[in-house]
């Protein structure tokens, strides 16, 4: 038990050296009084840590966090021309419609949630309006929402490292299907749309 808590205290101290930069952008941003509202979008590579800085966020500040992953394409959306599009395999108009919009017009957020196992959406969700809001995840920052956010952030990882995490994260088998397929597509979206480049990059360490 000790030896476990020593490792979750090393990891969490790890966390708050690497997301610092991202802690700071955000105190400034609630510092400026006029901003009644604050977007803030995390996209990356895929096991770079997004999600983890998402939680991250939420324990230290009093904020929302939505989650891109809930926004993957149904089984019927996924058509051939859809696949060609970079960033079309997220269901980007029902992310606008469902939590955009409704985010910044102060309003509350009712959204359902896609269960990437089962390939449907099985809850639904209502989320009262808050100051600070995270949305975190790949394609986060599709050119489809326009440019709704305060800050920007890209996670990047070198690619032995995030190979790791993925093997880790998902076994083996599931790899295969990153390096594939998952990969690839978010590369693709990443180089087309310039997301890294218009963003604070955070580097894994």
């Amino acid at each position: 038990m000790e030896e476990l808590s020593c490792k979750l205290k090393k990891i969490k101290e790890k966390c708050k050296e690497r997301f610092k930069p991202a802690v700071m952008e955000i105190e400034q941003r609630l510092s400026e009084k006029d901003r009644k509202r604050i977007v803030v979008a995390i996209d990356g590579k895929c096991g770079s840590g997004k999600t983890t800085l998402g939680l991250y966020l939420q324990g230290r500040f009093d904020c929302n966090l939505f989650h891109m992953d809930d926004f993957f394409l149904q089984n019927h959306q996924r058509t051939a021309a859809r696949s060609e599009e970079a960033g079309g395999n997220v269901d980007y108009e029902r992310f606008k419609a469902e939590v955009l919009e409704p985010l910044l017009s102060g309003g509350t957020v009712r959204y359902r949630s896609f269960n990437c196992i089962t390939r449907v959406i099985d809850r639904e969700w209502e989320v009262p309006p808050k100051r600070l809001n995270i949305v975190e995840g790949s394609y986060s920052q599709h050119p489809y929402f326009g440019n709704p956010y305060d800050l920007c952030i890209f996670l990047d990882i070198d690619d032995l490292s995030q190979i790791e995490n993925i093997r880790n994260r998902n076994g083996e088998e599931k790899l295969k299907l990153f390096q594939r397929e998952w990969i690839p597509k978010e590369n693709r979206y990443f180089n087309e749309f310039k997301i890294k480049e218009k963003s604070l990059v955070i580097h894994w360490n």
